[in-house]
């Protein structure tokens, strides 16, 4: 299984309306499966400010987070993905490039 799949799969606990996992690696230059962005839609987050939701997607992952680098996370709730529709672009990586 990939990380990918696995972050999703420890995601589900989350009960996610809309769940997005995007392996964004080939972005940087830390080597395969490093770096992630995911987009969770749960109905969890509601009344929750960003750290909150964070931490929830923290603890869901546990010991998953010491296995990659970066996880970009957007988290919303059913009633800001309905206005929302779509997480922004990831930056392209301005660091740490072994590629010049």
């Amino acid at each position: 299984m990939s990380m990918s799949e696995r972050i999703q799969a420890a995601l589900v606990a989350l009960e996610p309306e809309y769940l997005d996992v995007l392996d964004e690696s080939h972005m940087h230059s830390r080597g395969l499966e490093t770096h992630f962005k995911a987009v969770v839609v749960s109905p969890v987050f509601a009344g929750l400010n960003l750290v909150k939701r964070h931490q929830k997607v923290y603890a869901a992952l546990g010991e998953l987070m010491g296995q990659f680098h970066a996880l970009a996370l957007h988290t919303y709730t059913p009633e800001e993905w309905a206005v929302q529709g779509a997480a922004p672009d990831s930056p392209t990586c301005r660091g740490g490039s072994k590629h010049g």
